[in-house]
């Protein structure tokens, strides 16, 4: 169903393949904003889109969604499965219920709020290049591996409603970016190559602007959130295994 500028699709019983080639024929046909109901698992949603235009899954997307992404907003109103942003380039992704596991995993740019909880292996090497900044805001928690082998960007973890913000293993070699976990976090769950900074002026500017915007898509107050301490972690290396590789 067309209207306007926008398109409607039902993906009841659409393998995902059907799917994603419908999406992309609607994209050619002119329209920028898509609302595709009773999605259910399908996998590669948004993958490598590079056009400026707004889609709306109505349902439970598969893994891998906005793999490689270059532009689109994707609104999920439900949860995400394993691997959201996976390689994903710009654009934003806005998950309204839980993310599964690897979310950001090679993240180069964009953006990527999850509402509710995460799983392991969050922002697993995002990097940050030039004017590519991938930023991940959690409003749950993380499990285990936070973090893990990150190169750049910012990721941030809010533990709202939550007695622990992450897992084990935070930052296990982490070599770069930045993550601030809002909350006290034991020292015993961080990995070796990391360790607990000061919050600087910047980096409160920083997190104002990003947990602000996730404040604006989720309806939460940004004034309430900020009034809870964040802990910054930090690598205190760029090449934590350095001396331990043959040249």
């Amino acid at each position: 169903m067309t209207t306007g500028n926008w398109h409607e699709i039902d993906a009841q019983g659409l393998h995902y393949r059907g799917l994603n080639e419908r999406i992309r024929e609607v994209l050619n046909e002119g329209s920028r904003r898509i609302v595709v109901k009773n999605v259910c698992g399908q996998r590669y949603i948004g993958d490598a889109l590079g056009e400026n235009a707004e889609i709306i899954l109505e349902g439970v997307p598969g893994n891998d969604l906005a793999a490689f992404m270059d532009g689109p907003r994707i609104t999920v109103r439900g949860n995400a499965q394993d691997g959201v942003g996976n390689t994903m380039n710009r654009g934003e992704v806005i998950i309204y219920g839980d993310a599964g596991d690897i979310v950001g995993y090679a993240m180069r740019g964009g953006r990527i709020f999850v509402k509710g909880d995460v799983g392991y292996r969050v922002g697993i090497h995002m990097k940050a290049y030039k004017e590519f900044f991938p930023v991940v805001v959690v409003g749950g928690g993380a499990r285990d591996f936070l973090g893990e082998y990150m190169a750049g960007g910012l990721l941030v973890v809010l533990g709202m409603n939550r007695e622990e913000v992450a897992g084990d293993f935070i930052g296990t070699g982490m070599h770069g970016g930045q993550m601030f976990l809002r909350g006290e976090v034991d020292p015993r769950r961080l990995g070796k190559e990391v360790k607990i900074g000061k919050v600087t002026s910047s980096d409160t500017k920083l997190l104002k602007k990003h947990v602000g915007d996730f404040c604006a898509y989720f309806g939460f107050d940004l004034e309430k959130i900020l009034k809870k301490p964040f802990t910054k972690i930090y690598p205190y290396s760029h090449r934590p295994y350095g001396t331990i590789y043959a040249y």
